[in-house]
């Protein structure tokens, strides 16, 4: 696992609190749980992709193909 991925859903988290922080201060709280809500999602993403390749080096190394 590369540590640029750590990175990376940190970087993702802290754009998005930060978004979160200014439009909850603008009095846009509906879009402010958009936002959190979006950035959730990116993040989610990102490691279902990399339990997909998890799942393909568990079923290599054990010869399940």
């Amino acid at each position: 696992m590369d540590i640029e991925i750590i990175f990376k859903i940190a970087a993702i988290g802290i754009i998005t609190s930060v978004v979160c922080q200014v439009l909850s201060r603008a009095g846009r709280e509906d879009i402010a749980t958009l936002a959190a809500l979006s950035g959730l999602v990116i993040v989610l993403m990102m490691v279902i992709g990399m339990l997909g390749e998890f799942f393909v080096s568990v079923r290599e190394v054990f010869g399940l193909e």
